[in-house]
Formats: C-alpha cells, sequence, structure tokens
C-alpha cells in the first residue's frame, strides 16, 4: 500500500520536573501514563561527526544550544545513545537543526547489533519531531538516517527517549504506525508499536456496550479483511494475496502480501527482518541489504531479477503467513482500532479508520491518517467528545476523500463512495452482514 506517514501524540501531554529526572504524564481518555526521560546525559555515539565539536553526546545533553551534525553529503548516518539497560520506549522527541532527515527510522537494541524499526518516515520536514504512542523495548535507541532533507548531513539540537522499567504497565497504544510512504507520499509514526506486542487485542465492548460488536471479533476482524481486500486485491479472498508483488508503478517500488508492504516504504524492510529473526537464513534474508539501500525510493536495485520470485516462495511458508499477519496487526490494525475507539467509534469507524490507515499512513500530513483525522475534528466532534457518530464519519470520509483525489493512484473514491459511505448511510454501526458493496465498478457481497 503506499501512504504518507507520522503521526504526533494522541491525547495531552504535561510535563513535570521532578529533581533532575523530567517525567511526562500522557493522558489518553481514562488512561494514563507516565514517562520518564531515559536518554540524558547517556553515552552516544554516531556513524560520523562533520567537526569534532559537533559530537553525538551534544544530542543528549539537556541544552538545545549545542547540537550533534553528522559528515555532510552522504546516506545513510545514524546516531546512538546508550540507556545503560533494557528499557520501556514510548516516546521519543527529535529538535531538528536546518540539517534535518527527510526520510528516517528510530530503532531499537538489546545489544547493539540486532536492530528493530519502532518508526519510520520518508517525507520528514525538519523542526521538532514528537513521535508518541511507540512501543518497543532496548537497551540501545538509534536514529537512522537514510535520506536528508538538505544537502548537508544530518544534525540535531536533542534527542529525547522517553519510557520507563520494562515491568511497568505500557500505556494505551496511539494510532502512531510504521508504514512510510514513497517519495511522492508521506511518512510513518512510524511510530510502530514494537513487535512485542500482541498480534490482536482483546475485544472490549463497543460504546454502546454490546460485547463482541468491535474489530477485534474474529469474524468482524476478517470481514474488514476482505473489504480491504476488494479494494487493494479485487478479490475477497485476502488470504491468497500473501504471494501477491508488483510494481504498480505509484513510486514505491514493490507492493506485496496481504497489506500490500512496500519495498519504498520501510514496511516490507520490517517484515523481511522480522520472517528472518523467527526463521534465519530463509529465501528472502539475502534480500535484507537491498531492502535498506531502497527503502525511500522505487528502486529495484539488489532485488531484481530473482526477487519477486523468492517472496512468492516464501509465501507458501507458514512462518511467512505468520509473520505478514502479524506485522498487518502491529502497523495497521491494532493503532487504527484502539484510536477508532478512544473516538469512541463502534465496529464501521473502526473499519474506516483502518482502511484509511493502510492505504494513506498514520502520519501527520493532509494527506496522511493523522491529517485526515484532523480535518474531520475540525468539522465535527467524535462521539468520544460528545458529537454524532454519523456526522463525524460523514466530515472523515469528506476528508479522506479530498485527500485520495491529490494523488492519481488514489483519484478513484469508490472504496468510498460506494462502499463505506453505503454502510453508514444504512446506519450500519457494528458492520454487521450481510454487506454489498462496490469498488471500481465491481460488485461483492458478504453473506450473513
Amino acid at each position: 500500500m503506499n501512504h504518507p506517514l507520522r503521526l504526533a501524540g494522541l491525547g495531552a501531554a504535561a510535563l513535570l520536573a521532578v529533581g533532575t529526572v523530567t517525567t511526562v504524564v500522557v493522558m489518553q481518555g481514562a488512561d494514563a501514563a507516565t514517562e520518564t526521560l531515559l536518554s540524558q546525559g547517556r553515552p552516544a555515539t554516531s556513524s560520523s561527526v562533520e567537526t569534532s565539536s559537533l559530537g553525538a553526546a551534544l544530542a543528549f545533553d539537556g541544552n538545545t544550544g549545542t547540537r550533534w551534525a553528522s559528515a555532510e553529503g552522504s546516506d545513510p548516518q545514524w546516531v546512538r545513545v546508550d540507556l545503560g539497560a533494557t528499557k520501556r520506549i514510548t516516546h521519543v522527541n527529535l529538535n531538528w537543526e536546518t540539517a534535518y532527515g527527510k526520510a528516517y527510522r528510530i530503532e531499537t537494541s538489546s545489544d547493539d547489533s540486532v536492530w528493530t524499526t519502532i518508526y519510520s518516515t520518508t517525507t520528514g520536514n525538519g523542526g521538532t519531531d514528537d513521535l508518541t504512542g511507540l512501543s518497543g523495548t532496548g537497551r540501545y535507541v538509534r536514529l537512522f538516517g537514510t535520506a536528508r532533507g538538505t544537502e548537508w548531513g544530518y544534525s540535531l539540537f536533542e534527542f529525547k527517549v522517553y519510557g520507563g522499567s520494562v515491568t511497568e504497565g505500557t500505556p494505551t497504544a496511539s494510532a502512531s504506525a510504521s508504514r512510510t510512504a514513497g517519495p511522492s507520499a508521506s511518512a510513518s509514526p512510524s511510530a510502530s508499536p514494537s513487535r512485542s506486542a500482541s498480534a490482536s487485542a482483546t475485544p472490549t465492548k463497543s460504546p454502546t456496550g454490546t460485547p463482541g460488536k468491535d474489530l477485534n471479533d474474529p469474524r468482524k476482524k476478517d470481514i474488514a479483511m476482505q473489504l480491504v481486500s476488494s479494494a487493494e486485491n479485487s478479490s475477497l479472498d485476502w488470504k491468497a494475496q500473501y504471494k501477491y508483488i508488483e510494481d504498480i508503478g505509484d513510486g514505491r517500488g514493490y507492493t506485496a502480501g496481504i497489506i500490500g508492504f512496500c519495498s519504498g516504504t520501510g514496511d516490507m524492510l520490517e517484515l523481511v527482518e522480522l520472517y528472518t529473526q523467527r526463521v534465519p537464513g530463509n529465501v528472502l534474508a539475502k534480500y535484507l541489504p537491498a531492502l535498506r539501500n531502497v527503502d525511500g525510493s522505487d528502486s529495484h536495485a539488489g532485488l531484481d531479477p530473482n526477487f519477486t520470485r523468492d517472496w512468492k516462495t516464501a509465501a507458501a511458508d507458514p512462518a511467512f503467513q505468520q509473520a505478514q499477519n502479524d506485522e498487518r496487526d502491529r502497523v495497521y490494525f491494532n493503532p487504527s482500532v484502539s484510536q477508532a475507539k478512544a473516538d469512541g467509534l463502534r465496529a464501521l469507524g473502526q473499519f474506516i479508520y483502518y482502511d484509511a490507515i493502510v492505504m494513506h499512513g498514520p502520519g501527520n500530513s493532509a494527506v496522511s491518517f493523522g491529517g485526515i483525522r484532523k480535518a474531520a475534528m475540525a468539522k465535527a466532534k467524535t462521539p468520544a467528545q460528545g458529537g454524532d457518530e454519523v456526522t463525524y464519519l460523514n466530515a472523515f470520509l469528506d476528508a479522506r476523500v479530498a485527500a485520495m483525489k491529490t494523488e492519481e493512484a488514489h483519484s478513484d473514491t469508490s472504496r468510498v463512495d460506494t462502499a463505506q459511505r453505503v454502510f453508514l448511510n444504512n446506519r450500519n454501526f457494528d458492520l454487521d452482514p450481510p454487506l454489498s458493496w462496490k469498488v471500481y465498478g465491481d460488485s461483492y457481497n458478504i453473506a450473513a
């Protein structure tokens, strides 16, 4: 799939100074979690420095008058902090100097060797990136830049990492995920929930109090997968899409699998990394260096001529199928459903959020999920704010259609107009079958 990405914090955040330790209280609904600033004054290193007076430690000294800067004119570059012990990572704040990262990842590691991406973007625009709703663990945290936003290098006044002990409770997940968009789109919160997170949440009651009506219900989730597949693959058989792979000419390289993982947007890389962690030496493992190199571009360098063949071979492996399921849930499904429930939306609204994140990514730009939600909230209150569910969802769909029309590849808006809007007009808030809809002129049905 293709989409922009980066989601700023959901809910209000208050800073509290306690001695020399800074904590952040993040509020979301009735839930609150306390975060501690973990990185300040900790040992740091980087791939390079512009001069000896712009060392890595200066990004972690708590002084916005100092900065780290990498060597100019080359990618990739990275800067890493050692937290001293394994910590739970929930929030990263990046204060960029003029030389910012356009495409970068936030990664964690327990051993400074094997890294897991918890956030990625390809449409960074400098300033301050406040990445909340992250979910990961590690002793080491690094920013790994793959594309500079200027002719210079990468430079940070401050790189702040927040979280807590791994034994502490984890705050309610925000809809900040790691799918990043390609060159023509925007980026990821990508605050992707970590791979240690549960692949699916425990079903909870809908806002009306009726159990089993949210999208985590297995039947509802399968309906959601079929609806997305009808738009993405012209088929309701979403489980037949593990082997799908092609370059659809949208500037994001190869698109593949059940949710359209893209070689140019980071999520395909993260999927193959997960698969390789679980099945070392698998048929796709040899492409990891190439996938890292093409991240943020539409290039096939190092992938052709056999990558598509090997993808289809891997797709027959149940372990690769499960990895696709888990990455779909971690990056897209769980964050979108969590945010929809926080906004007081029932199954239909949860699906509407999910489909939007699948296409646009959870970001803050006008054509990302975060931007679409912000535009909708400027027009109508969410049910959680006391608003009407129909009015708010219509505002959200209006904003999404506007975003889709900005990109030629998404200019056909039938997945909204003759599908989601139909369900909404029928007041089918629980997304109960039978369901009938059209996408791109084709008719589909799910029986009761």
